[in-house]
């Protein structure tokens, strides 16, 4: 059995492409997702891929969720923290809270899902932590102060939290990704998806498994001399 790899809001998006790159390497998946028990069904017998359902924001059901995964099928070795939500609205219309939701859903669930993992991996001298950020994390977006400001926390955490773990054989890096073709992206009208294209240098969205491919990249086994880095993929969207 390969390497135990969990992903959060794996079985849609971004992360649904992620849990099919890493079954696909070889590593055993399991995919988190927050209530669409119909979407997860459908996933799980599409892919073949273990779904577990638990709300990443709230501190004691990662906890548990996180023990019965690992007492299921063993323990966790790589940490895809991905899940993540919009809420988007200009401030002077933000209620808190959206803004709490999306900080907590965003930002607060990495604190949850490594800390769950990161006593076992610091035990076992080996972890890989990839965090999902954004574009929009690094540029600002209009109309998102609550998504911007999490998935730029998330820079930090991810640097913070690389020191503490480069001793023990765990790295901890993310990746931003800019416009990719997925459910939220295509909802958006026409016209405007337009111009957002026509605003990207390769001239076209992101696939999900342009993201994979850096998370592939990044949880490798000999790949343990880059930690604390961003990997930014958004075809030339934003050069930070």
């Amino acid at each position: 059995m390969g390497r135990v790899a969990l992903v959060t809001g794996g079985t849609r998006g971004i992360g649904e492409g992620t849990s099919v790159g890493l079954k696909d390497a070889g590593y055993t998946v399991v995919a988190n997702y927050g209530g669409n028990d119909e979407a997860a069904k459908a996933f799980t017998e599409r892919r073949g891929i273990q779904d577990y359902q638990f709300d990443v924001s709230v501190f004691d059901a990662v906890q548990d969720a996180v023990k019965k995964i690992e007492a299921d099928i063993g323990p966790i070795e790589v940490l895809v923290n991905n899940a993540g939500i919009t809420r988007d609205g200009v401030l002077s219309k933000m209620t808190f809270e959206r803004w709490n939701q999306v900080l907590q859903t965003n930002l607060s669930s990495c604190f949850n899902c490594s800390k769950a993992v990161f006593d076992g991996m610091r035990e076992r001298k080996f972890g890989r932590i990839v965090n999902i950020g954004s574009m929009n994390g690094q540029a600002g977006q209009y109309g998102q102060v609550n998504y911007a400001a999490a998935k730029s926390g998330i820079k930090g955490f991810t640097k913070a939290l690389a020191l503490e773990g480069a001793r023990f054989g765990i790295t901890v890096n993310s990746v931003a990704p800019g416009y990719v073709e997925t459910e939220m992206v295509r909802a958006v009208p026409a016209e405007i998806l337009s111009k957002i294209i026509k605003g990207i240098p390769v001239g076209r969205l992101g696939h999900t498994d342009d993201i994979a491919r850096a998370v592939l990249f990044l949880v490798a086994d000999n790949n343990d001399f880059m930690t604390g880095s961003t990997i930014s993929i958004n075809g030339g969207q934003h050069m930070y």
